[in-house]
């Protein structure tokens, strides 16, 4: 049975999801892990803007010491010095409770970077191996990663950069719920667990257990992008998973004019809620745009979908401004996607205000609307072009009609009437 912390984040929360080091302007590469550069600090200028989208909840990417991109951990306990200290850190979470607003971290749990003192004690043997597999026992470090064939670490589906940890052994698990109460201690609200999909299930279930002890509220979102997920809920313990079924099938439909396409995942999306509340987007750090992917009018088609269908939806940093961005498979393929925030909303230009505007009139529906968090949907009519869907939850229901014709438009009637309707 939930918690009545962890479902009101689930009923409530609308997540403005940033990746810090891009939005910051941090070097791509650590230099210097000494000297510390201040810019975490510089998100409380976007803060107001978080709360004036509608949003009530900051998703922060990587803030943890790192190589590079955030994902290669060097320390789990230190804030990366590209963004500052922990000072910086807790004055970020003050604000945000001063503005309501929760904060999830990004939790790397699954890997390491290639310069962790554990991996680098790996390679030189000064955790009692000889380099190649032959750990000591009595060794404090002995044992924490993963090795391969030839006795190495192991590294994560090929990313030289990355080695992953030993998750049957139980200093991991002792390593991953310190850090986890660690954080929490300092005033967060929950974790996003980065590709918790490669992550033994039992593992989480444990973890999970351990923390909830001190913090019974905490929020647990699992980075799952295949596979049975009410099957890895139930095993896990964890909330809930990031929705890339209901991601790909939108953007999907609408490139490609198949509402059947977007129907079929509507239903699938309707099943899941049986058993969790899923996290749903339709943009992130890790995937092309959504106003690239389908233009500026299907962005909009898109972010109608999330605001009207059951689940805890979440908003790419810029996606409210209708941002472009192409993930391209190459060093440094991220960039497009991951760009700098200028000093504060007011400096972007004004280009991108009509979306902000969407942004806010559709978050607001969905606020006044909360049962929309756990709501069930049922396809009422398709045909290529047009998608007619009602989602509900006992006598509270809207309707929405969406069109792909030439002249786009989506329409959200509800008992009280048209609440929303927007034309190309």
């Amino acid at each position: 049975m939930e918690n009545a912390g962890v479902a009101r984040l689930l009923d409530h929360a609308i997540w403005w999801h940033v990746y810090p080091l891009g939005a910051l302007g941090a070097p791509a590469v650590l230099e210097g892990a000494d000297a510390v550069e201040h810019r975490l600090p510089r998100l409380e200028a976007w803060l107001e803007h978080v709360v004036g989208t509608g949003c009530s909840g900051l998703l922060l990417g990587p803030v943890f010491a790192s190589s590079s991109h955030g994902y290669d951990t060097l320390d789990h306990h230190r804030i990366d010095p590209r963004l500052g200290d922990e000072a910086d850190l807790d004055h970020l979470l003050e604000k945000c409770r001063e503005r309501g607003l929760a904060v999830l971290l990004d939790g790397v749990f699954n890997h390491v970077g290639v310069d962790h003192p554990l991996a680098r004690a790996a390679r030189d043997g000064s955790d009692g191996s000889d380099g190649s597999g032959g750990a000591a026992a009595e060794d404090p470090t002995a044992g924490m990663l993963k090795r391969g064939p030839d006795g190495a670490p192991a590294t994560w589906e090929g990313h030289g950069g990355l080695v992953e940890l030993d998750h049957t052994d139980p200093r991991v698990e002792e390593l991953v719920v310190e850090v986890m109460l660690h954080w929490l201690r300092r005033g967060i609200a929950g974790w996003r667990l980065d590709v918790a999909y490669a992550v033994p299930p039992e593992f989480w279930a444990r973890v999970v257990a351990r923390v909830r002890q001190e913090f019974p509220d905490a929020l647990f979102v699992g980075e799952v992008i295949h596979g049975d997920y009410p099957a890895f809920v139930e095993a896990s313990g964890l909330d809930t998973l990031t929705q890339y079924e209901l991601w790909k099938a939108v953007w999907s439909a609408v490139l490609d004019t198949n509402c059947w396409e977007l129907a079929h995942a509507l239903e699938r999306h309707d099943a899941l809620l049986e058993t969790f509340v899923p996290q749903t987007f339709v943009g992130n750090h890790d995937v092309t745009r959504i106003a690239t992917r389908v233009g500026d009018e299907g962005a909009v088609l898109a972010l109608a979908v999330l605001m009207t269908v059951g689940g805890m939806p979440s908003i790419y940093y810029g996606d409210e401004y209708a941002f472009h961005g192409t993930k391209e498979e190459r060093l440094g393929g991220d960039d497009a996607i991951r760009p700098v925030l200028p000093a504060g909303p007011t400096d972007l230009p004004t280009e991108g205000h009509w979306m902000l505007t969407l942004h806010r009139e559709l978050i607001g529906l969905r606020r006044r609307h909360p049962w929309l968090a756990r709501a069930r949907t049922v396809v009422e009519d398709r045909t290529n072009e047009t998608l007619t869907y009602t989602s509900s939850s006992g006598d509270d229901w809207l309707r929405v009609h969406v069109a792909l014709t030439p002249e786009r438009c989506v329409t959200v009637t509800g008992p009280e009437g048209t609440l929303f309707g927007w034309a190309a």
